[in-house]
């Protein structure tokens, strides 16, 4: 297949998967929609993402040379006005095509127009926001990676790691499924506890600001406010289900890990120890010095699992390959039994004076 018609086809299945978001965010507020609604609104989406993500692709292209020498604050702030005239424009020209279709009458064009643009705007920015960063990212990573020495290109790859990482983090936190039950549980709080719900939208916020943090390494301080700003957003959606306890003495504030280590490790005991259970489960996470290194562990009523059996590019598997690239033998991951739970523990190099000399960032 040529490029060009590889890059088209890329270019429509974004747009397409794009599409899907505005019927998955009816079928979430209203699970008894019904299919012939959902399909209808399908097809309108459809043309929607397809001419403002082409017109994204077009605009962005042409003017991305100019933002791309711009520091990281104010790139942001010119794409983000870029991509809501893109919307517009966007919106402007899908309801001409709905006219020249006949699906909606020429009456309606300027109430189809003002009911869509909302959606289409916060969409836009959302993947428009993605695929920026994306390309910033692998654009870093490809001029970075020219000539470098043994040394240097271990380093690199550290950072590389990091940097899927963060990407795959911001994915994860913007994947529909994750982002409509956080919606929905936010929803579901507004009238009987506003202020729980205040604090949901404050923990999901500071979710995806942690995701574009730049560091290698960072405070195990801040990775566990992270790591419970994830259970308390889970813990409104499976209510009683989800038990959780973190005990990590605040002697250990200033250590240093590789971002999303212990979310990572959370998320996986979410999923397999409370989210597969119908009686739900209990989390419990961990922190201890052992003379010079410290054991962070994550322990689950789940069935526990073998790490040999985790398949490449997996969360954790992504994460044991981080921990060898900053900290090499000094490193662990391995699976054990704590209290009658099984576990997941890290073992990391402990520094007396706590700072992180010698790490990659």
């Amino acid at each position: 297949m040529m490029p060009r018609a590889k890059q088209l086809l890329q270019i429509v299945g974004v747009n397409t998967i794009a599409a899907l978001a505005v019927p998955a965010f009816v079928w979430g507020f209203s699970v008894h929609v019904s299919f012939a609604n959902l399909l209808a609104t399908f097809k309108y989406s459809f043309v929607y993402s397809q001419v403002i993500g082409g017109l994204a692709h077009l605009v962005i292209g042409w003017c991305w040379c100019f933002l791309l020498p711009l520091k990281p604050l104010l790139r942001w702030l010119a794409l983000a006005p870029l991509l809501i005239l893109i919307a517009v424009t966007g919106c402007l020209l899908a309801g001409l095509l709905l006219l020249g279709f006949g699906w909606i009458p020429s009456s309606e064009y300027w109430t189809v127009f003002l009911g869509s643009l909302k959606i289409a705007m916060v969409i836009t920015l959302i993947v428009g926001s993605v695929t920026s960063m994306d390309e910033v990212m692998r654009g870093r990573l490809a001029q970075t990676s020219l000539a470098l020495s043994a040394k240097e290109l271990e380093r690199e790859r550290a950072l590389k790691l990091a940097a899927e990482a963060r990407l795959s983090s911001l994915e994860s936190r913007v994947h529909p499924h994750f982002l409509f039950n956080t919606l929905n549980s936010i929803s579901s709080l507004i009238q009987e506890d506003p202020a729980r719900a205040d604090r949901l939208v404050e923990r999901m916020a500071a979710l995806l600001r942690s995701s574009l943090d730049a560091h290698n390494v960072v405070r195990l301080a801040d990775e566990m406010k992270i790591v419970a700003d994830y259970l308390e957003i889970e813990k409104a959606r499976f209510g009683e289900r989800l038990h959780y306890e973190i005990c990590v003495p605040e002697e250990l504030a200033e250590v240093r890990i590789p971002p999303f280590s212990l979310q990572t490790l959370v998320e996986n005991s979410v999923k397999y120890a409370v989210s597969g259970s119908r009686a739900g489960g209990n989390i419990r996470v961990t922190g201890e010095r052992e003379n010079s290194s410290v054991r962070l562990a994550v322990a689950d009523s789940g069935p526990g699992f073998d790490l040999a059996q985790v398949p490449a590019g997996h969360g954790i598997d992504n994460l044991r390959s981080r921990l060898a690239a900053i900290f090499g033998d000094d490193a662990q991951l391995h699976t054990t039994y704590l209290e009658g739970r099984h576990a997941i523990s890290v073992v990391i190099p402990y520094d007396e004076n706590h700072h992180d000399s010698g790490i990659p960032r």
